[in-house]
């Protein structure tokens, strides 16, 4: 590659930095926002003994060379969460961080191997002020760029209006004619052959080794996350409970849990939780997310057990990760991640 071809060259730089600066503006409106709201912003280590341990995130590892000179795994986050709510157990209330990530295995318009998440809790307080936050925070991205709609390719959205709120449930019966409910149990269980079924009436492929997860993502991303986020935000709300391994049930349906996801323009921008604090559960489903990791990748990532630790003692709070960087891309109209990172990995 030239050096007129890379990031790095006077006329790209030249292009890019009117996206950058507004970048900058973002985060400080965003910020400023939070420290009046009386939230206090954390530094979480990004070197931790378990990366998280969700199924389809993959994480970079490393070796640490202790003083004794011995060998030790530990792996870049893919999320600063752990450490977070190890900092809710100690006593704080209300925090938020702009936090490197890493994952794995992710490269192209919308995703870069390290990103920028912000990422939120607020204790004692209902998921549904996150989504009150996640409002505040478009309106905020778009007046700091100098916008009036969020843009991607030929998708927009009005950050001003009010975000729809619509069930994950209800989203799959209007978008795919899918009886989601149907095949969920009050136990936790899910009839993978009823929702193959379903798939297949509508035409989605469905492999003999696909599990009621992998007809799950793909019903949500052919047929349901392409229409979510136009015109207007939305708030896909109550995660099948199989789905959201680190929320706590809803309290008037166990087979959903209390998770949104934020949509705009088709882009999936913000993951929110009321947070699971029961540790004997998330044990539970840690280890099975790590087993079917195990069986589709080949691999495992230990369990932090003194985060398992803190939680028995973490206070009910709601938590919410927000990929800044789509934020800045959707608020700059800019078509590619790599064009609002200061420095793209290489």
């Amino acid at each position: 590659m030239s050096g007129s071809d890379t990031w790095w060259s006077a006329t790209r730089h030249a292009d890019r930095r009117p996206l950058l600066l507004a970048r900058n503006r973002i985060q400080a409106r965003i910020r400023n926002h939070l420290a009046e709201d009386g939230f206090t912003e954390v530094d979480p280590a990004a070197l931790q003994t378990s990366p998280g341990n969700e199924t389809h995130l993959h994480a970079f590892g490393t070796d640490a060379i202790g003083n004794d000179g011995q060998s030790r795994r530990m792996y870049l986050h893919t999320s600063p969460e752990f450490a977070m709510k190890k900092l809710l157990a100690a006593g704080e209330t209300q925090i938020h961080a702009f936090a490197h990530v890493w994952r794995n295995r992710e490269r192209g318009a919308r995703h870069s191997p390290e990103f920028t998440m912000l990422e939120w809790y607020r204790v004692g307080q209902d998921y549904s002020t996150l989504m009150q936050d996640c409002a505040a925070f478009l309106r905020l991205a778009a007046q700091a760029a100098g916008a009036n709609h969020l843009r991607f390719r030929e998708a927009t959205c009005d950050p001003m209006l009010e975000p729809e709120r619509v069930s994950v449930a209800d989203a799959m019966r209007r978008h795919a004619s899918v009886d989601l409910l149907a095949t969920l149990a009050h136990d936790g269980s899910a009839d993978r052959e009823s929702l193959a079924r379903q798939a297949a009436a509508i035409h989605l492929r469905v492999a003999p080794d696909d599990t009621w997860s992998d007809i799950f993502s793909r019903i949500l991303s052919d047929r349901v996350e392409p229409h979510l986020g136009h015109g207007r935000p939305t708030l896909l709300d109550r995660y099948p409970v199989v789905e959201a391994a680190l929320a706590r049930p809803c309290a008037d349906d166990p087979r959903e849990a209390e998770r949104f996801e934020l949509y705009a323009c088709g882009v999936e921008l913000a993951n929110g939780f009321g947070e699971l604090t029961d540790a004997t559960e998330q044990r539970r489903r840690f280890a099975a997310e790590m087993e079917e990791k195990a069986r589709i990748y080949g691999e495992r990532y230990p369990l932090d057990e003194d985060f398992l630790a803190a939680l028995a003692h973490m206070p009910p709070a709601s938590g919410c990760a927000l990929g800044f960087d789509r934020l800045v891309m959707l608020a700059t109209g800019a078509p590619r991640i790599d064009d609002v990172l200061w420095v793209p990995v290489g």
